[in-house]
């Protein structure tokens, strides 16, 4: 078996058609008879020898190409399962934007008719109404943005000295009167001092309005919500660690690797699920990192730590 891919010439005295057609028969590549020129034999080995290595060549070559073939098959299959998810992806994704846009342009659509036939006045509960919902969208459509921004690598921080201590002083502010409105008590545990870090203010207050935000959503009435201010993060060394702990019912254990996830939805949850996604996105280009905390039934906790 080893000498098959080795030509074998047959040199004989034999002269007759069916000698050499026995020859070739038995695997013979040429037929030389006596007497014969040393130089004419000489030239056919070479020949055949040049023969047999373009053959073992062009095997070769078969093989790799077979290779090829079947390693770019694989590879056009991966792509069209990717396009088919990614297709598929797409289309969610436009079924969850026509949903949520459309509750608040029907609620739009509803009152302003509503105010052009007489039926509503034109007061300022119905025109507050109408501000509330275009600021729904306004949020979506910004929210949107900062995701794609995101996403592409593009969402630049406008770092400045900033005052953590009174940011969040400011930003829990703001949600007092819709705390008080619920019956959920803010907590909020700061040093009386000032702290200072070089980072985006406005990208940190949006981290910081979804966190406080989803905790007041989800937290019952006579709840209270602790959010706390600690200057060295738990095994992360000259890093601030801001919490947001609520009183909610918890987060389930299937889908808690999931909630920073863009576009993932827990089976109660409200939203477009863009909130938490764009927060790890805001933390993480600041140098952070975020994680949740949660057991069903006795709240949640969102943490991040930023560069001190």
């Amino acid at each position: 078996a080893r000498l098959a891919s080795i030509p074998v010439i047959f040199i004989s005295a034999l002269n007759e058609a069916l000698d050499k057609v026995q020859a070739f028969r038995c695997g013979g590549v040429d037929y030389v008879t006596k007497p014969f020129q040393f130089e004419e034999v000489q030239a056919r080995v070479e020949t055949h020898l040049k023969l047999s290595q373009l053959q073992t060549e062009l095997k070769t070559h078969n093989v790799r190409l077979e290779e090829t073939v079947r390693a770019r098959t694989l590879e056009l299959a991966e792509a069209r399962d990717r396009l088919a998810i990614l297709d598929k992806a797409k289309s969610d994704f436009l079924k969850l934007i026509s949903h949520e846009l459309r509750t608040p342009l029907t609620i739009i659509q509803g009152n302003v008719e509503a105010v052009l036939d007489g039926i509503y006045p034109a007061d300022e509960t119905r025109l507050k109404s109408i501000l509330e919902e275009t600021q729904i969208l306004s949020r979506l459509v910004e929210d949107l943005r900062t995701l794609a921004l995101a996403e592409s690598g593009a969402l630049q921080l406008k770092r400045e000295s900033t005052d953590l201590t009174a940011l969040l002083r400011e930003t829990v502010s703001a949600f007092q009167s819709q705390a008080d409105a619920a019956g959920v008590k803010v907590e909020l545990a700061l040093k009386d001092k000032a702290l200072t870090l070089e980072i985006d203010p406005e990208r940190i207050r949006q981290v910081l309005t979804n966190l406080i935000s989803n905790a007041l959503r989800y937290s019952p009435r006579g709840s209270s919500i602790k959010i706390n201010l600690a200057e060295s993060a738990p095994g992360a060394e000259g890093h601030i660690r801001i919490s947001v702990q609520d009183s909610g019912p918890g987060i389930a254990p299937e889908d808690l690797p999931h909630i920073f996830d863009r576009f993932y939805k827990s089976r109660d949850s409200r939203g477009m699920g863009l909130g938490l996604s764009i927060a790890k996105f805001i933390v993480e280009a600041h140098g952070g990192q975020i994680t949740a905390e949660s057991s069903e039934g006795k709240g949640t906790t969102i943490s991040f730590s930023l560069p001190a």
